[in-house]
């Protein structure tokens, strides 16, 4: 027979924990047979807690057992912690992951019938590139406010000229779009060669001169991105695609 745990959780008509959702999710997974109790007011989850001596919900007993909250039983289970808010670089490889796999069924569907030669090579390329930069923009422009207030904590032409860091996400996503149709190249390349220029020298100072621990508005305002080597590849990015972009204008190709 399967063992018996018991959880009481926040139930309220204005917020239902999801830390309580997990646990329980977590428990049947795990096989256990569950007595649900629902906390449906701050009040009840107050006097719970008081009457109980502990300090949070959701809270796990394991036949009669106590367990703790939802990291406890996490830790009972032998699962590992899960993963807080901190320094990671996990939103900027789920980014390019994903423009990556874009770009690629995006060129296969233009180039799929006719082979996979070195014109498509050279498009998925300039899709990625520019789906990067797009998708990049609207975290920025998710929350401008906050973007702008840890951009200027380290790009040195805001620093000088403020509103240029409420105008950068909207010159990224303007060159990102006229990049992906090959568009107005006079307009595109200037303007991503320039604030991938500035955007570069400004981390490289900051990283790699001044030796500052900060965090990269690369991902958007808040982001828990460290500035950093890899902060660096918007800005490379964006530099080599407009200069790619002129050289094809160029020589007309």
């Amino acid at each position: 027979m399967s063992k018996t745990a018991t959880l009481y959780r926040m139930a309220t008509p204005d917020h239902l924990c999801p830390w309580g959702l997990k646990a329980r999710s977590l428990l049947r997974r795990a096989g256990y047979r569950i007595e649900d109790h629902h906390l449906r007011s701050m009040e009840e989850a107050e006097d719970y807690k008081k009457e109980n001596e502990v300090d949070e919900t959701p809270q796990i007993l394991i036949e009669g057992e106590r367990i703790g909250g939802y990291d406890d039983l996490r830790d009972h289970l032998g699962k590992s912690p899960e993963p807080r808010e901190g320094t990671s670089y996990r939103p900027v490889v789920a980014v390019f992951a994903t423009t990556f796999l874009m770009a690629v069924t995006a060129t296969y569907a233009i180039h799929g019938g006719a082979g996979f030669g070195a014109h498509a090579w050279i498009r998925l390329v300039e899709l990625f590139i520019a789906f990067s930069m797009c998708v990049l923009a609207i975290l920025k422009l998710r929350d401008l406010s906050s973007f702008t207030t840890q951009f200027l904590g380290y790009d040195l032409l805001s620093r000088r000229f403020v509103p240029y860091a409420y105008l950068y996400p909207f010159v990224e996503i303007g060159a990102g779009i006229l990049m992906i149709g090959r568009l107005w190249t006079w307009v595109a390349a200037p303007g991503a060669l320039f604030i991938g220029l500035v955007g570069g020298v400004s981390v490289f100072k900051a990283v790699y001169i001044d030796n500052r621990e900060l965090k990269c508005a690369c991902v958007g305002g808040n982001s828990s991105v460290p500035l950093g080597f890899i902060s660096l590849t918007e800005n490379v990015m964006m530099v080599l695609m407009a200069a790619w972009m002129m050289t094809r204008g160029i020589l007309g190709s």
